[in-house]
């Protein structure tokens, strides 16, 4: 890495120099040149081996730390890291594997009695006529029986939302999309858990804002230190999850929720608030975004109670800028699916839905139960209602080695690595998720392979993910 220049015949002479050097080292990156984990070389190594500035080295560097290029570790130096998507689908399966017990992504634990559930609806649905659903291509926002029964729905978590307010999307991470194209431009500066859901971090790259990452403790985001960046940077919105924060499953209680809203609102922040788990609680807690609705964004769906494939959400958005957020989806993805919205009205009609999360919720419990017995004083972060766990490595392994390990011996968990936003340093942990069609066997077979591969040492060259 160290004698890794960029070729000057790349840069375009008519713009300034951090841009052409950045553009250089993108290049790079992206033909292979540089590879993920390649250390760069020192703002000063660097500059005088071009003859620039160390001042345009540190804007093209930071540059590309802001669009995922690079990353900064104090005190180790800068570092290529894989784009958002590569990061996830290095260590999270994209379909089931043979001889593979998948706990590497979050899904909702699923039953016979859900595919008997779909069979009767869509047996159902079969026997009558499909126009009021099937023809329709408006309002872009949803059709009307679905958005006021979705808004009946939202009171149970103590938001009274007029319907003119809710969109329909297709799952959380389009709700999250739209709220952040609502209201962010190229190079505002918006704030996330230091440890958040990758797609936030693909939005970032997509609609181009700095994202930088808060301290968390048990209960989320430290209240002292979103004042301080708010007092520090032109801060324009904040996207939280306080039920179940991805991937370390923290779960702010309702002081720190209030706290984290009156902040916001003193600064004027927008603030986008995932709640995909929501609804696995016993009781509900108040919403940060119910808390300011002039500022407030709230994001939920059915993919995570429920079932992957029921992808409809429903966003609500400040009064003030619904037109606005209607355009965005208009120009992203037109109307939800009307049939997906139609499936969820009806189940929060009858009380179905209420049962399958009910489902849902006890199936986690006895699946949490299994994850302390087995990985015990290893678990840093569990809720009887939580998807997934949050897992500390031992000392005498790495994450990436013992990702690896676990791949081979049949279990795929996830490292931070996905997760991770500047500054926030990687913590010596990984996620472990018990939701998906797995069985209780099988995850307790898994666990137990886990629990056996943490007592043993990983091999001498065990020291990089490939």
């Amino acid at each position: 890495m160290g004698e890794w220049l960029p070729q000057f015949e790349r840069l375009d002479r008519g713009q300034p120099k951090h841009k052409g050097l950045a553009g250089a080292i993108m290049t790079a990156i992206e033909n292979g040149e540089l590879a993920p984990g390649a250390r760069m070389p020192t703002h000063r190594a660097l500059a005088t081996r071009l003859g620039v500035s160390v001042q345009t080295v540190g804007t093209a560097y930071k540059e590309l730390e802001r669009r995922g290029y690079l990353r900064g570790e104090v005190g180790r130096g800068t570092f290529v890291t894989g784009r958002v998507t590569d990061s996830a689908a290095r260590f999270m399966l994209d379909k089931r594997q043979t001889g593979m017990i998948d706990l590497s992504t979050i899904r909702g634990v699923y039953t016979e009695h859900h595919g008997r559930t779909v069979g009767t609806l869509l047996a159902a649905l079969s026997h009558e006529e499909p126009s009021n659903w099937f023809r329709p291509c408006r309002p872009i926002a949803g059709l009307d029986e679905p958005r006021t029964i979705g808004a009946n729905w939202l009171k149970r978590f103590g938001l009274d939302v007029e319907p003119e307010r809710l969109i329909i999307t297709s799952g959380a991470s389009q709700g999250i999309f739209l709220a952040l194209a609502t209201v962010v431009q190229n190079g505002d500066v918006v704030l996330t858990e230091g440890l958040t859901d990758h797609g936030v971090i693909g939005c970032a790259h997509i609609l181009g804002f700095a994202l930088r990452g808060l301290p968390t403790d048990r209960h989320g985001i430290l209240p002292d230190a979103f004042e301080r960046a708010c007092r520090e940077h032109s801060v324009r919105a904040l996207v939280c999850t306080p039920t179940f924060s991805n991937p370390t499953m923290h779960l702010a209680d309702a002081e720190r929720r209030t706290a984290i809203a009156d902040i916001a609102r003193r600064y004027g922040v927008f603030v986008i608030e995932d709640d995909v788990f929501g609804a696995l609680l016993d009781e509900p807690l108040p919403s940060v975004a119910g808390m300011i609705p002039d500022l407030g964004f709230y994001c939920t769906s059915f993919t995570k109670a429920i079932a992957s494939g029921l992808r409809t959400g429903y966003l609500v958005v400040p009064s003030r800028l619904t037109i606005r957020t209607g355009s965005v989806l208009r120009v992203t993805g037109w109307m939800s699916p009307a049939l997906l919205a139609e499936m969820a009205a009806r189940w929060i009609v009858e009380g179905t839905l209420e049962e399958l999360i009910a489902i849902q919720r006890k199936a986690l419990a006895l699946r949490q139960e299994a994850v302390s017995d087995l990985l015990g004083n290893h678990v840093l972060s569990s809720h009887p209602r939580a998807p997934a766990a949050w897992v500390r490595v031992p000392d005498h392994w790495d994450e990436e080695s013992l990702v690896l390990e676990l791949r081979d011996r049949g279990v795929a968990v996830t490292a931070a690595d996905p997760f991770m936003v500047p500054p926030t340093v990687r913590p010596k942990a990984v996620r472990v998720c018990i939701g998906g069609a797995i069985d209780d066997d099988e995850l307790r077979r898994a666990l137990s392979i886990m629990s056996a591969t943490f007592s043993k040492f990983p091999a001498i060259n065990a020291t990089e993910f490939s």
